[in-house]
């Protein structure tokens, strides 16, 4: 196992299946077992060729939700030599445009109507984009099925098996541009070596029960051009899982319930959202039921780990957790959840609720898994113990830095940005402050990046504050502020559906309008008082001086969170200067 075109054979020879890759169409399932995979993926390869397609081109994926369609040009592409690059759907022309000039991508393959639209404009500014083509059926546009058709022909597969045989583990085998919180996207250069290794290095940790592997499902939403789901998709199909696509963050709640997957990777935000639903549904029933409830959460909240459960558990368990449980589908066996720092007190109270979230942390970068969590050594707050083929170190200053097989070989055509990447004894400096404990376990406490120093000389280590305060129900997004000022303040985008019930039981007016509700002294007043909470734990130069809340809710779509949903920290500054300048009283 050394190219990642291997996982396809090795799916095909350990685990086949009737239903490997599923995606939902018009209402349907439809399912594609192992060997069409295989087979639609030669087929690719074969059309590809025909097309003039050289080993090292570049071939562009851009879908707005994981598909079937997806994963055969990944593994049509990949094992003829040919370099994928995947994109982000919801970037802005002129980022599509330097990405494609960059990597002077020569096919683009889009998934529906509205990307091809925004292609056929990119392609006007792109020299080297001979082609787009399109997995739906969209009039004018050239179907990805004109290259299934070219590949048809099997007579040319001893050229596609020659190239397989050619592939070396050390070649390049994706380009994949981060999104980033400021400037231009930058290309990291990652090599199949890279990624399987990060794959089999990653694979002790997953939990698998005695299951036969024809039961077992995992469902994929978070997207996967992000290497963080497409590392996972090749863990599923190492280890013998059927995919199964989610239509899309709207439907994943139906998704779920229909496919009762065993596995799902999540990002904190997504958490916290099905806790809010969680909550409000329970809380909403009223009465007796709603007490019972709030019961429940209370041992959720106090519940630890490394003790036998109570008897009070036990109880709270049957009357209320297993509907939490029924909820995701009443098959999960984990949750792997990355991206960003997931809140103690929710994790705590997942595994409380037999949801357990097995939390990891890594970059694109290191393809991307540096350190994960597993049922066997766990503990929560923490990102897990390093795995077993990485060499991880706390330098000087707190950065983690990390030396092994799945770690980049660097930038595409950025070789000033390498030199600033590396250490002088070649390890990766992740940009992350954190630190290891007498077992191994490797805590993150903020991004190096993001820390910021007040006019008094004081150090703020804003994530942490922020992850604190998101625990508040009334808190849906804070952003933590004061560089180069007296105090920390805070710009808070408050959770509105939250707000505005609560208000309704106080009877608080808060107007009909968004920016009303955050204009209304008492509203403002009653975050405050959350967030005095957590200025207790806090150092004083530390503590939360001064809030303006947002009347938009921050999104990828406006440009305020990366596609990961981590802020944009530049963006949300300048969206609300006139707020920040306010408390500052510039």
């Amino acid at each position: 196992m050394t190219r990642l075109f291997d996982f396809a054979q090795n799916a095909l020879d350990k685990f086949p299946k009737d239903d490997f890759l599923v995606t939902k169409k018009n209402g349907e399932w439809q399912k594609t077992s192992t060997l069409e995979f295989v087979n639609q993926g030669n087929k690719i390869s074969r059309g590809l060729l025909k097309l003039g397609i050289k080993p090292g081109d570049k071939i562009g994926l851009i879908s707005t939700t994981n598909r079937t369609e997806w994963c055969v040009m990944d593994l049509g592409i990949s094992q003829i030599g040919v370099i994928t690059v995947p994109v982000y759907p919801t970037i802005s022309v002129d980022d599509y445009i330097y990405i494609f000039n960059n990597a002077e991508i020569k096919y683009c393959f889009v998934s529906d109507k509205d990307l091809y639209d925004k292609l056929i404009d990119v392609q006007k500014s792109v020299n080297s984009l001979v082609g787009i083509f399109c997995f739906d059926d969209v009039k004018s546009a050239p179907s990805w099925k004109e290259i299934l058709d070219l590949g048809e022909d099997d007579a040319t597969q001893d050229e596609v098996e020659d190239l397989k045989n050619s592939i070396n583990e050390e070649d390049l085998a994706t380009l994949i541009y981060t999104s980033g919180t400021t400037g231009r996207p930058k290309g990291v250069m990652l090599t199949h070596r890279n990624l399987v290794s990060n794959v089999l290095a990653s694979t002790p940790r997953i939990p698998k029960l005695n299951i036969d592997y024809k039961e077992m499902k995992a469902l994929s939403f978070l997207p996967i051009c992000h290497v963080f789901e497409r590392m996972i998709y090749y863990i599923y199909s190492y280890n013998g899982f059927s995919i199964y696509f989610a239509e899309s963050i709207e439907k994943i709640g139906d998704n779920v319930r229909e496919v009762k997957p065993q596995y799902m990777t999540v990002v904190p935000r997504l958490v916290e959202k099905v806790y809010d639903t969680i909550y409000n549904k329970g809380t909403s029933a009223g009465g007796l039921k709603a007490k019972i409830f709030l019961w429940a959460v209370g041992i959720a909240e106090n519940y630890d780990i490394n003790k036998s459960k109570t008897f009070k558990h036990w109880i709270a368990d049957k009357l209320v957790f297993s509907k939490w449980r029924e909820g995701l589908g009443g098959n999960i066996l984990t949750l792997v959840s990355g991206s960003a720092a997931l809140s103690k007190r929710l994790n705590t109270m997942f595994h409380a609720a037999g949801i357990p979230i097995l939390e990891g942390y890594g970059l694109t970068e290191t393809s991307p898994v540096i350190a994960v969590n597993s049922f066997e050594k766990l503990k929560i707050g923490s990102v897990g113990q390093p795995l077993a083929n990485l060499e991880v170190k706390i330098a000087q200053d707190g950065e983690i830095i990390v030396k092994g097989p799945s770690i980049t070989k660097g930038y595409f055509k950025a070789e000033d940005k390498n030199e600033e990447a590396f250490t002088k004894d070649g390890f990766f400096m992740t940009g992350d402050i954190g630190h290891l404990d007498e077992d191994n376990f490797l805590f993150i406490t903020d991004r190096k990046k993001e820390m910021f120093k007040t006019s008094g000389g004081k150090y703020i280590a804003p994530q942490v504050i922020e992850n604190a305060a998101k625990a508040s129900k009334f808190i849906d997004q804070i952003m933590v502020v004061g560089d180069g000022e007296k105090m920390p303040c805070a710009l808070v985008q408050p959770n509105f559906e939250m707000v505005r019930s609560w208000a309704k039981i106080k009877n608080v007016s808060v107007g009909d309008t968004n920016q009303d509700l955050c204009n209304n002294k008492e509203i403002k007043d009653r975050i405050e008082k959350e967030l005095e909470q957590y200025n207790r734990h806090l150092g004083k130069w530390e503590q939360i001086k001064m809030i303006e809340l947002t009347p938009d809710v921050w999104s990828v779509e406006d440009g305020l969170l990366t596609p990961t949903l981590k802020l944009k920290r530049k963006a949300i500054k300048e969206k609300y200067l006139d707020l920040y300048n306010k408390m500052y009283g510039h």
